[in-house]
């Protein structure tokens, strides 16, 4: 089934794109949530008409995932949690804690683009991979620290 992606996604490919798909995933997915239309003629010539407008779509997602590569570059993340004995931490670090550590800085990332393999467990500094755009990705740079209690 040939399908005109209306938006981009991740695993199929970028707006504007014409893509075959399974028959279920287009008819079942795609098509019924409005991120695809079907590959006609008329859809076809509509996609020639729009390929202006579609270009600069791509060029301003471009520039934003550029920004925001940029900000996560220069931020540390530095959060503290309770450890036990020998330095083990009680909980672990999420990719919602790192979200929320991010807003709290000024930059605004949703925490499903944060790619933990596994929740951190262990203090110290990590790397941590983040999806900023469409194929663009950056590191943040997350530091685990001792909560230091007041007794």
């Amino acid at each position: 089934m040939e399908l005109i992606l209306k938006e981009t996604i991740d695993t199929l490919g970028e707006e504007g794109d014409v893509v075959k798909v399974k028959p279920g995933y287009g008819r079942n997915y795609l098509v019924p949530r409005g991120k695809a239309v079907l590959a006609t003629k008329a859809n076809l010539a509509i996609l020639a008409q729009e390929m202006n407008t579609i270009a600069s779509h791509k060029e301003k997602a471009h520039q934003a995932a550029t920004e925001l590569s940029k900000k996560i570059a220069g931020v540390t993340v530095v959060i503290e949690q309770r450890v036990g004995e020998e330095d083990k931490l009680y909980g672990s670090v999420t990719s919602a804690d790192i979200a929320d550590k991010l807003a709290t800085l000024g930059v605004l990332i949703d925490k499903r683009k944060i790619m933990l393999d596994e929740p951190i467990k262990t203090i110290g500094v990590t790397m941590v991979p983040c999806k900023t755009g469409y194929q663009m990705t950056s590191e943040i740079k997350v530091e685990i620290v001792p909560l230091v209690s007041a007794e």
